[in-house]
């Protein structure tokens, strides 16, 4: 490799010797990007990477960062930028401002290389050339921005049809995975149910006002490609509630290539309720009373198994990281939805809208829904929004064993009843 200052003649360079140390492994730097971007990138682009690597060297030397946040927006907009302003400016004049556009994704990241294109020349005139596809949040990250062309690349990132995601205590940007384009696993329109709901929610994004962040993902299927059950506080999961549909003649196929004792191994042994059995003749059998619809055997199995045809989603809330009490996955609250009709979207989007009005109005400051959950009771939280329990919603069975069972029957009855009559089936007593 080229000595810096031989690539980069008539302009003084940071020596980065900790930076560089970085390359030397056998993954992929984002300090080669950087790099690239110092090297060949336009004027504006080669200065701003230039300090930028100069003052990462610096925090690494002193082993403390020198980024500060303040207060940076655009017309009309309560969110969405992430400010960072330099405490070492007068060392590094170029990235003393270095600022970061949260812009919402296309549902299901469905992009043209003409937009891309776009993009990257809009964030080459008004940017620092540094794009990251995608950002944990699931935004596209425009980084490295000074306050006053915010709002210019804002502007022409809008003309294109792009807004900003959220950020701070808002409805944060939505998920969704490639579903139903690509994927014979879909189980619903993942694309529209993530506009449907973020459409109707924009003002909890773009003019923050909730206790704390509150996140949609959008998973056609419980591969959960866009991790909702655990990172969502809305997590909206494909699933069906018929049988998991086998062509047997697949099936022997399957054992006739990679043999008995693989399937048995990778197919059977692994379901986690032994649900599968394999035949003496090479097809196999599912109980499908006992599938958890974990999606493994489909895994191994695609030619052979897929989901049923009675489709919809089940709706988990409170998933999260760990802040307050750790980790959470989403609690089981809805088992089954249907999404196919406009009056299930329009269901699924009232929904939506009472579980966040909920969070507005229950949660403490900092904190998730989950959190609130596990402080207020999950009873009280299925009082509030009128949803009756559901055996699916336990996540654990009691630890002690000392329990009134008196009313037992009379309680399971009624749950029976309230089942079958969801189920529009005649009931004896009427």
């Amino acid at each position: 490799m080229k000595d810096d200052e031989t690539q980069n003649a008539g302009r003084q360079v940071h020596p980065t010797p900790l930076l560089d140390e970085l390359e030397d492994g056998p993954w992929p730097s984002f300090i080669t990007g950087i790099k690239r971007l110092r090297d060949e990138g336009s004027e504006g682009n080669q200065k701003m990477m230039n300090d930028l690597l100069g003052q990462l060297n610096h925090s690494y030397e002193n082993r403390m960062g020198y980024w500060k946040g303040g207060t940076v927006s655009v017309f009309g907009y309560g969110g969405g930028i992430i400010p960072r302003f330099s405490e070492v400016a007068d060392k590094f004049p170029e990235s003393k401002e270095f600022h970061t556009l949260r812009v919402m994704p296309p549902a299901g990241y469905h992009y043209t290389t003409d937009i891309l294109r776009k993009m990257c020349d809009i964030w080459e005139r008004h940017g620092s050339g540094l794009i990251a596809f995608h950002g944990q949040s699931g935004d596209i990250m425009f980084q490295g921005c000074t306050t006053e062309n915010t709002q210019k690349a804002f502007d022409e990132l809008n003309e294109i049809g792009f807004d900003l995601g959220g950020a701070g205590p808002a409805l944060r940007t939505a998920m969704s995975c490639v579903g139903h384009a690509r994927c014979e696993q879909s189980c619903y329109d993942e694309v529209r149910a993530h506009r449907t709901i973020i459409n109707k929610l924009l003002d909890e994004m773009h003019r923050p006002a909730l206790p704390y962040k509150f996140k949609f993902k959008f998973s056609g299927c419980a591969n959960d490609c866009v991790n909702a059950i655990h990172r969502a506080d809305f997590a909206v999961i494909g699933t069906w509630r018929d049988d998991i549909k086998i062509d047997q003649e697949k099936v022997k196929e399957h054992v006739a290539e990679k043999g008995r004792k693989y399937t048995i191994d990778t197919v059977v042994s692994m379901c986690p309720t032994r649900a599968i059995s394999l035949n003496d003749d090479d097809t196999i059998e599912i109980d499908n009373r006992s599938c958890v619809r974990c999606m493994h055997c489909i895994n191994v199995m695609t030619k052979a198994l897929s989901p049923g045809d009675d489709r919809g989603v089940s709706i988990m809330i409170g998933g999260k990281r760990a802040l307050k009490i750790g980790d959470l996955m989403g609690i089981m609250v809805v088992p089954f939805m249907r999404l196919k009709t406009d009056e299930d979207f329009d269901k699924l989007e009232d929904f939506a809208e009472r579980v966040v009005e909920f969070f507005a109005e229950n949660a403490l400051e900092h904190e998730r829904v989950g959190e609130t959950i596990d402080r207020i009771g999950l009873p009280a939280f299925l009082e509030a929004l009128d949803i009756e329990p559901d055996p699916n919603m336990v996540n654990h069975p009691r630890t002690s064993c000392y329990v009134r069972t008196d009313d037992f029957d009379e309680e399971a009855a009624k749950w029976f009843e309230r089942k079958a009559r969801e189920a529009g089936l005649q009931i004896s007593a009427e």
